[in-house]
């Protein structure tokens, strides 16, 4: 799982695809649809389904297309449905994200433990350490107090999105659209 500049480079190629950037459109307006569908579990656990989409991007088309997706869509999500102010900080996190979803999956064989691994860095590094900063930098709480209050919400959702994203992937690598990509 060592980072690699040629799956960066790949991804960039894939850019020139205009296949690519058809599916990556489909993929933000699924990621759209998916960020208002969200099981609220108590007001500090929900289930949002929307890092699906920014995934499976970064699973088809590498870092760079992953990361590009989950800035277009946070920023979309946020002009669909605005939740306070508009902070930079969270699209930042969505282009993280869909970068080491991309990083850690793309033309990789796909395993729970890779999923889990994905998942983790995910969690420890946007969830957990930026969105805390972020939500401390808005609303002018104490740091470790936002991440005290986090972390049990974060252990909670992860073994939920790897299963999640677990099972999309062995979906996914089902359809037409996986196969085309992996005769490429």
């Amino acid at each position: 799982m060592s980072f690699s500049f040629h799956s960066v480079k790949s991804s960039v190629h894939e850019l020139k695809n205009v296949t690519t950037i058809a599916v990556c459109g489909l993929l933000i307006a699924l990621n759209a649809v998916l960020g208002l569908l969200t099981i609220v579990i108590s007001n500090i656990l929900q289930i949002r389904f929307s890092l699906l989409a920014m995934a499976v991007s970064g699973i088809l088309y590498g870092p760079v297309v992953g990361g590009i997706v989950g800035a277009v869509g946070d920023i979309v999500n946020y002009m669909l449905r605005p939740s306070g102010p508009f902070f930079p900080g969270f699209t930042l996190n969505a282009i993280l994200s869909g970068f080491i979803y991309g990083l850690i999956l793309y033309k990789k064989p796909v395993t729970v433990w890779r999923v889990l691994a994905a998942n983790t860095i995910v969690m420890l590094l946007v969830n957990y350490l930026l969105n805390s900063l972020w939500l401390s930098i808005m609303y002018g709480q104490a740091f470790l107090a936002v991440l005290s209050v986090r972390i049990v919400t974060n252990l909670i959702l992860l073994p939920i999105n790897v299963t999640m994203l677990y099972t999309l992937i062995k979906f996914i690598q089902k359809l037409p659209v996986f196969r085309l990509k992996k005769t490429r």
